[in-house]
């Protein structure tokens, strides 16, 4: 069955949607509560929802901004159901947002921003370039300010964000990720599995990260 994919604004959300979202949180992944998603409801500006049929498969919360200047796509929480189509659910989440991108800042490269808490998160930037961090990878201090901006924006305590490691500490609440598990975790690069090893997941503990979408790779978004 096709994937049905639609973008609006947080605001036109209906209780029935948010409902539908906790049910898809709680059915496996990060149990976001709908008292939580209505709030995320006022601190982003889109929401994206990946229907099969009359089901909800996944969804987001983001917005498109300029940051410093910089054109951003920031992905605030994204939950995605875990079945054995869980990719291409992802996959529908980046796409939709990446056309958006395109309509919102043709000709220029774009970076993209969120959190994760699990290493095949990292299939969400399939497509995008210089992504921080990344194994083997000497970090510059452009990239560590990065870090810092994208922190900041996503309004987390300076004091519990390693600007070093992209590390943010949990404060014991469920941390604001994009929360994607692969259908094959044997298969993500044991060196990108490695940089989420020392996050203590009880804890809410998560890593920022960023990559940027090339302005050419953009253009396949059109339509």
């Amino acid at each position: 069955m096709a994937l049905d994919v639609t973008t609006k604004d947080c605001t036109a959300l209906s209780d029935a949607e948010l409902a539908e979202m906790a049910d898809l949180c709680a059915d496996g992944g990060i149990c976001y509560e709908i008292g939580l998603l209505s709030k995320l409801v006022s601190d982003w500006v889109l929401v994206t929802q990946v229907r099969e049929g009359a089901h909800l498969r996944a969804f987001s919360f983001s917005t498109l901004e300029r940051i410093g200047g910089t054109p951003s796509v920031l992905i605030g929480v994204a939950g995605i159901r875990r079945t054995s189509k869980r990719d291409s659910f992802l996959r529908a989440i980046v796409s939709d947002n990446l056309r958006r991108a395109l309509m919102a800042f043709p000709d220029e490269d774009v970076l993209v921003g969120t959190r994760m808490v699990d290493p095949g998160a990292f299939e969400a930037y399939k497509v995008m370039v210089d992504i921080v961090p990344r194994p083997g990878h000497k970090v510059s201090g452009e990239e560590r300010a990065w870090g810092r901006r994208l922190a900041k924006r996503f309004e987390v305590d300076a004091e519990r964000y390693d600007q070093h490691t992209f590390t943010v500490t949990g404060d014991g609440a469920a941390p604001l990720v994009l929360d994607h598990e692969p259908l094959k975790p044997e298969k993500v690069d044991p060196d990108v599995a490695a940089q989420f090893t020392h996050l203590e997941t009880d804890r809410g503990d998560c890593l920022i990260t960023f990559g940027w979408v090339m302005a050419e790779e953009l253009l396949k978004y059109n339509g």
